[in-house]
């Protein structure tokens, strides 16, 4: 009897079933299978198609004294989801300038090294040298700061939302 028993309980569970589920009765009606839903908590911005080509007028200031950006398009064609811009640092490095402490409001920033390299210091990661084809998330208002980058330093950076916020720790 014992043998019988575990030689139907093995022939379940090859069968894809546990020893304790039910038999499926041959008329037993099945629920139908409705593909699932895509629920969205908030309503995303219309976004459009944007190309954006190198030109000799593509850089100009920003938020840095020390760096030159080239808008990409991504806020204005995402109406302000996201922005996304290459940062051409400006020779040479001056630590004395570059070296503040701050965060950024954001919910979301990567950067991705196009060329050079840059080397930075952040909260409970210490210093990091990131060179060409490194990439980095920063978590949201981690503290840092750029401690030393190459004369041909370029990065990509995309943030979440657009339009942000930089809180200076250090004057």
């Amino acid at each position: 009897m014992r043998k019988a028993r575990k030689i139907k309980q093995a022939a379940a569970r090859r069968a894809g079933r546990s020893r304790t589920a039910k038999p499926r009765r041959s008329g037993a009606a099945r629920a139908p299978r409705t593909a699932p839903t895509r629920k969205r908590a908030l309503k995303r911005p219309t976004q459009s198609f944007v190309v954006s080509h190198l030109g000799p007028e593509a850089f100009a200031g920003g938020l840095r004294s020390y760096a030159e950006y080239r808008d990409l398009g991504i806020a204005a064609a995402t109406n302000g989801l996201a922005r996304a811009h290459v940062i051409k640092m400006i020779p040479p490095c001056d630590p004395a300038v570059v070296s503040k402490r701050h965060y950024h409001d954001v919910e979301f920033q990567l950067i991705y090294v196009l060329k050079g390299w840059i080397k930075g210091e952040y909260d409970g990661h210490g210093e990091a040298t990131m060179r060409e084809g490194s990439c980095w998330l920063q978590p949201p208002r981690i503290k840092h700061k750029v401690l030393d980058y190459s004369a041909d330093c370029e990065l990509l950076e995309i943030i979440l939302p657009a339009d942000f916020g930089t809180v200076e720790l250090e004057k």
